[in-house]
């Protein structure tokens, strides 16, 4: 059921004003197209200072919210919270605060997690390991750890709005045995597959990185040894901006086909000597997941290299 949804409770879910703002233009949304557009916001549409203005609303881990942060916000954050602290004792509440002491002192902003169903512990290891990250990189697992706190709050909102509206109608409406048509994802607004470039070495966007992006054709999936029944067969070929940001490497369609795919790195031209003359990233893609974006990127360095699905 498509919802239409103010921009007050749009900042509940996610503290950024400009996000809550875009959220509320987008007309009435059904649960999963609200996903689906908040991702493509949160990821491409608003920019840094959004990112910040959002990690500000939340209280650090461990502590109290802010007597001027939203109240139903405030009181999200407690219950996200509760179940971890609530038998921590006062000296590893007292170890996690100097360890937020220490993070936002290097980061200039709060150590941002999705802390439901994290005990303490978890939570203070990842804090830890998350603190050695250069700045770039931790800002972007800071938005991914914002954009989980904010699905979450997005499907409590859908729930409550739901059972209003079903306690409200039961009694007068008859009910409705017509089959319900299957929702299918708004249109995208950038194609299926992206990717971007991190210079981990220089803590910046890495320009220039010549990016090609293929998917495999044959009667059998690609073997791990011999390659498999079949060919690469070529997509697109783009480069990276400034920003590290490759440019379109398939066309914009709604439906991605399933299937194999293969994104490839000409590391060696962008640093020569470089350890990894190339770097090639093998991702599969399901019928159930056609909808959906994959956003591959590289982290790359001298001596070693990562990866993770974005959004």
């Amino acid at each position: 059921m498509a919802m239409e949804i103010g921009e007050d409770e749009w900042k509940v879910c996610c503290g950024s004003s400009e996000f809550a703002k875009q959220m509320s233009t987008s007309g009435p949304l059904t649960s999963q197209e609200a996903i689906y557009t908040a991702r493509d916001i949160w990821f491409n549409q608003v920019n840094v200072t959004d990112w910040l203005e959002a990690f500000s609303a939340h209280p650090q881990i461990g502590n109290s919210p802010s007597p001027s942060i939203n109240s139903d916000f405030a009181r999200r954050s407690v219950s996200e919270q509760s179940t971890a602290f609530a038998t921590t004792s006062a000296s590893a509440l007292q170890e996690l605060a100097e360890w937020n002491v220490l993070y936002k002192k290097k980061f200039s902003f709060i150590f941002i997690i999705c802390a439901s169903g994290r005990t303490h512990a978890e939570m203070l290891h990842a804090l830890k390991e998350r603190y050695e990250n250069r700045p770039i990189v931790e800002l972007e697992i800071a938005a991914m750890e914002q954009m989980k706190i904010t699905e979450l709050r997005m499907a409590k909102l859908f729930s409550d709005k739901a059972k209003v509206i079903s306690e409200t109608d039961s009694s007068s409406s008859p009910v409705s045995t017509k089959p319900q048509a299957e929702a299918k994802a708004p249109k995208r607004s950038r194609p299926p597959i992206t990717t971007h470039v991190l210079d981990v070495s220089r803590g910046a966007p890495a320009a220039g990185v010549e990016v090609h992006l293929e998917v495999w054709s044959g009667t059998t999936g690609p073997s791990f040894v011999h390659g498999g029944g079949g060919v690469w067969s070529s997509v697109g070929t783009s480069a990276t901006d400034r920003d590290g940001r490759s440019g379109p490497l398939m066309d914009l369609v709604d439906a991605l086909n399933p299937g194999t795919y293969r994104i490839s790195f000409d590391t060696a031209k962008y640093s020569p000597g470089c350890f990894f003359p190339y770097v090639s990233i093998v991702f599969q893609v399901t019928e159930s997941q056609k909808w959906e974006h994959f956003h591959v990127p590289l982290l790359l360095a001298p001596f070693s290299f990562s990866t993770y699905r974005g959004s």
